[in-house]
């Protein structure tokens, strides 16, 4: 962005958040799987800023903790003296050239194209305010314009007459301003209001009577000023996200069962002509190809899905690659390093970790698969276990392609299996079978003549 070398950007994060009932501080309660404070640091980011402030409240230290970001200066707000009273606790690193951005940890969908539109607004004569009008604008503070329509001030709604509570022009709180400015009037504040507080608001009177412009601009929507402060607000605003984000995969291709039921925690990414069923949930960085079928009830993270897979229901896919053509579950569980090559059928009640499954094998019921390398052609009979750990340490255990376990087998890693060996049913694998060869552990089948049940004592 242009100027952005010339950008601060304070975000107050000090509010107690008191109607969260939380021990957790309210800016760090998740939005689509991330901190409500991270929402406003990414969409800030992106304004490419010289300078980023965080201003933090007395105890939010886990804000500070929870948020690791070493490009980040952290100010601390000790009482809480109201929002002027914040901005003034970050403004010494600031250079007085500099423009100023301020922004609400608690307004977490403020977008980059309202915030760039704002910042263009600000020069040496003009400030920047960002405003909405609302149907109920009760609770906010009103934005009191002249009668050629230029703003004069803004009053708190507990300040405000009763003509000027008919105002439906809000303030949002977000603003730029010069800094040098910002700084003069921070310091001529006054707490003589109903609150006690040092409102920020008031340095929009003093910006009109030192000749100052205030510029208005507005959002695209509502909701990206819509402030969070109770959990009923917060999963409001969740379905509103949550719809923008079923909104916009169904413009690439994708088919919703119910739009209002499935859930984006972080980036997916989608192909054309996918279907997906009600309740999956996507976290982190998920890719999916074309034609590709999702059932009910999955939870995908940080996987990527090639096109033509089928996922029945209740699965759960994380840290792994489904290659094409594969049919998973239902109720299969990929752990991450699951890496399956294509044409794979993973059935029920099988776990896969860590393990590399190759070109067309099928493991269908029943089964774990940890730490092995399996070739292409490979059936795994049901109940087959890969003992991978012996209490200490973990250990791979090598498949070749074409090889065949039976039902109940336990393969010892480290341990082969050769290609296109045959392992039979019941067998505890301790040594590598060779390969093309029919390799069991053979126990002579044996009846105890006149064995009785032990029965309870009574």
């Amino acid at each position: 962005m242009s100027g952005s070398s010339h950008l601060s950007i304070v975000i107050l994060a000090a509010g107690q958040g008191s109607r969260m009932k939380s021990a957790l501080a309210k800016v760090l309660h998740p939005l689509a799987g991330k901190p409500l404070l991270q929402h406003v640091l990414d969409s800030a980011r992106c304004l490419s800023p010289k300078e980023l402030i965080v201003v933090y409240g007395h105890g939010g230290e886990q804000v500070r903790d929870a948020i690791d970001d070493k490009a980040i200066t952290w100010a601390e707000q000790k009482q809480q003296k109201g929002t002027g009273h914040a901005v003034q606790q970050a403004m010494s690193t600031i250079a007085d050239d500099r423009s100023v951005l301020i922004l609400y940890a608690d307004v977490p969908l403020i977008s980059e194209t309202t915030l760039a539109g704002l910042i263009k607004q600000v020069n040496e004569t003009q400030m920047a305010l960002l405003t909405v009008h609302l149907e109920n604008p009760a609770g906010y503070g009103r934005i009191v314009r002249d009668v050629h329509g230029l703003v004069q001030s803004i009053v708190e709604e507990k300040d405000a007459s009763d003509e000027q509570r008919k105002i439906t022009e809000i303030n949002t709180g977000i603003l730029a301003v010069k800094a040098n400015k910002l700084k003069q009037w921070l310091s001529k504040l006054k707490n003589n209001n109903a609150q006690g507080e040092y409102y920020l608001t008031d340095i929009i009177a003093m910006a009109v009577s030192d000749g100052m412009e205030v510029i208005t601009t507005h959002p695209a929507t509502v909701e990206e000023v819509m402030g969070i402060n109770s959990r009923a607000e917060l999963a409001q605003m969740e379905r509103y996200y949550q719809r923008q984000m079923a909104a916009a995969i169904m413009a690439e291709g994708v088919s919703l069962a119910d739009p209002g039921r499935i859930d984006i925690r972080g980036r997916l990414s989608v192909g054309r002509d996918i279907f997906i069923d009600t309740n999956v949930i996507f976290v982190g960085e998920v890719s999916i190809g074309d034609n590709v079928t999702i059932g009910a009830n999955c939870v995908i993270i940080n996987s990527v899905i090639e096109a033509g897979v089928e996922i029945l229901p209740m699965c759960v896919v994380e840290n792994a690659t489904i290659g094409k053509d594969s049919r998973v579950g239902p109720f299969s569980r990929l752990r991450p390093g699951a890496n399956l090559s294509g044409d794979n059928h993973i059935g029920n009640f099988v776990e896969i970790k860590n393990s590399n499954i190759g070109l067309g094998s099928k493991v269908n019921h029943l089964t774990y698969i940890g730490d092995t390398d399996m070739g292409g052609g490979v059936n795994i009979g049901a109940g087959t276990i890969t003992a991978n750990y012996d209490g200490a340490n973990k250990h791979r255990t090598t498949i070749e392609d074409r090889a065949s376990t039976g039902s109940n087998s336990v393969l010892v890693a480290p341990i082969k299996v050769g290609r296109g060996a045959t392992i039979g049913a019941g067998t505890v694998l301790r040594k590598d079978a060779p390969a093309e060869e029919l390799t069991l552990t053979a126990l002579k089948q044996k009846t105890i003549e006149g064995w009785k049940r032990p029965t309870k004592k009574r």
